[in-house]
């Protein structure tokens, strides 16, 4: 009977069996791999990764990373390949070809065609002595010596070594080609990766409402101000200058400090100098403003002229957090 324990055992088991074979990888680096990702950062052509089976899955991972991070990238299919596919192989392609015991009859029939083309070989395999990694320009390892499967057959150790080796690839290219966030926002546009990296508070601000009062304006006039438009805020401006922010916290404190409020003005409740961000700041690092003063609006000014309020529900509601 295989109880809790036995289960959290072969769990634990799994994961320190995975994790020592990735750790082992540090051990097979060489000029090979230097090499290989000198040729791919120096290419005019696209980097092509291709393999079969389980290593297929890896190479279409791969192939998204690569692509995501400035390196433009396809996935060919091994066998496919072998039946028209090797159509979309250019000359100036450099091909990553995945394989854990690089014999398999595909990558025999497929390694000949590529070497055929002239195009620059690069092998990620556990075999140092198989067909492809002879066949390859440059062969990075990823032995294992054994499998975390309990009989030794199901690809487990050596498909997630395939998957680090082209992640170790993939951020030495980022690192060639001085990959910044901003590079990474345009490959990235969609969801809410993209909308933290591209996300400006003018982009928030094209539908918002625009509380304002004037410095003398009642405390009838802030409260329907504030109601109207709905932020909970409302900004006192004088000679087009934000001279202070009214919240309805402000009202509520005001209402229960007084019993009457008819001689006082916008004025004299406002908090002077609040938080103000520019419209070209991107919502990520108003978020942050937000919640270092654990404040929930920014009144945004752009060359002390007021733009409007950015709300943190307006934050929530696009997705960001």
């Amino acid at each position: 009977m295989i109880t809790k324990e036995n289960i959290l055992a072969i769990a634990k088991k799994t994961i320190l069996s995975e994790s020592d074979a990735i750790a082992n990888l540090t051990n097979f680096l060489n000029d090979s791999f230097y090499d290989a990702t000198q040729a791919i950062f120096k290419s005019k052509g696209r980097l092509i990764v291709t393999g079969i089976g389980k290593s297929a899955i890896i190479a279409q991972k791969l192939v998204a990373t690569f692509n995501s991070t400035g390196t433009p990238s396809l996935f060919l299919h091994a066998a496919e390949a072998i039946h028209g596919d090797l159509g979309m192989v250019q000359n100036e392609d450099v091909i990553i070809c995945i394989s854990k015991s690089g014999n398999s009859p595909e990558i025999k029939v497929l390694v000949p065609l590529l070497k055929r083309f002239g195009n620059t070989l690069i092998a990620i395999t556990g075999n140092m002595t198989s067909f492809l990694a002879k066949g390859s320009d440059f062969v990075l390892n990823t032995t294992v010596d054994q499998e975390a499967c309990p009989i030794n057959l199901a690809p487990t150790n050596s498909t997630t070594a395939q998957l680090v080796m082209g992640d170790a690839l993939a951020v030495c290219l980022m690192e060639l080609r001085d990959f910044k966030p901003e590079d990474f926002a345009v490959y990235h546009p969609g969801g809410a990766l993209g909308k933290k990296l591209l996300l400006k508070v003018s982009d928030m601000l094209e539908h918002t409402l625009k509380p304002i009062v004037a410095p003398d304006a009642s405390i009838k006039q802030v409260i329907f101000e504030i109601s109207e438009k709905r932020l909970g805020v409302t900004a006192v401006v004088e000679d087009n200058q934000v001279i202070g922010i009214i919240t309805d916290g402000d009202i509520r404190r005001m209402l229960s400090d007084r019993d009457t409020f008819a001689d006082l003005t916008a004025k004299d409740i406002m908090t002077k100098n609040p938080k103000l961000i520019q419209s070209q700041t991107m919502v990520a690092e108003a978020l942050n403003i937000l919640e270092d003063f654990k404040i929930t609006q920014l009144i945004v000014v752009d060359d002390k002229e007021y733009k409007g309020v950015l709300h943190l529900h307006d934050i929530l509601k696009e997705g960001i957090i």
